[in-house]
């Protein structure tokens, strides 16, 4: 009797896991697809976050925190050999907060900053590395640093990385951000900090060549 049941089973339950291999492929291979990286004539989007303190060659004991939007546009295919091989970008960052927190005052700002110039070296695996200058301008309610001026331009050199995910991904660099008033000010010591910043965003478009 029993071996008369064993044979008669149903054809589904001897194929559960031919079924439950054939699944897992295919989200893998689901998955693989949905992690875009930067590519020539594609877009990012993202939101983040930053956070730092002042270091040597300007004004001292000051914090920093600020958090924006940036678009970006991929304009090139792989250039360069080697390590240096990489896709050129160019964005932009929206600062709608931007908080400076000084010994005499804390000074509210927002930033734009219209100069993004990204180089995005090639993925490897889930990272996709970049190194990145920017330039923008600073507007606060108190003067930055403290009895200067409360219009100030940004410069700022970025080294990090993108963690690539199924739908989003994350990135998170280290910021180098040169604050100063370029002289619109009767006094510019200037304000230097080193930043750590995490985005969440994602790259759609683009063709892979």
């Amino acid at each position: 009797m029993p071996q008369y049941y064993l044979e008669h089973l149903p054809a589904s339950p001897r194929l559960v896991p031919n079924k439950l291999v054939l699944a897992a492929v295919l989200l893998g291979a689901s998955t693989c697809i949905a992690q875009i990286g930067p590519e020539q004539g594609g877009h990012e989007v993202q939101l983040w976050v930053a956070g730092g303190h002042s270091v040597a060659g300007g004004t001292k004991d000051t914090g920093v925190f600020n958090a924006g939007l940036r678009y970006g546009w991929i304009l090139s295919g792989p250039h360069l050999p080697g390590f240096l091989r990489g896709r050129f970008e160019y964005a932009v960052d929206a600062t709608p907060i931007f908080l400076v927190f000084q010994p005499a005052n804390s000074a509210y700002g927002v930033g734009f900053s219209p100069l993004g110039l990204k180089w995005n070296f090639e993925r490897h695996g889930h990272l996709s590395p970049y190194f990145e200058l920017n330039g923008g301008l600073l507007v606060t309610n108190h003067n930055v640093p403290t009895g200067t001026n409360s219009v100030n331009f940004t410069s700022a050199a970025a080294l990090g990385t993108h963690i690539l995910a199924a739908k989003y991904n994350w990135s998170l660099e280290a910021r180098y951000l040169h604050i100063s008033n370029a002289g619109l000010g009767n006094y510019n010591p200037g304000l230097n900090t080193v930043e750590v910043r995490l985005g969440i965003g994602k790259f759609f478009g683009g063709h892979r060549y």
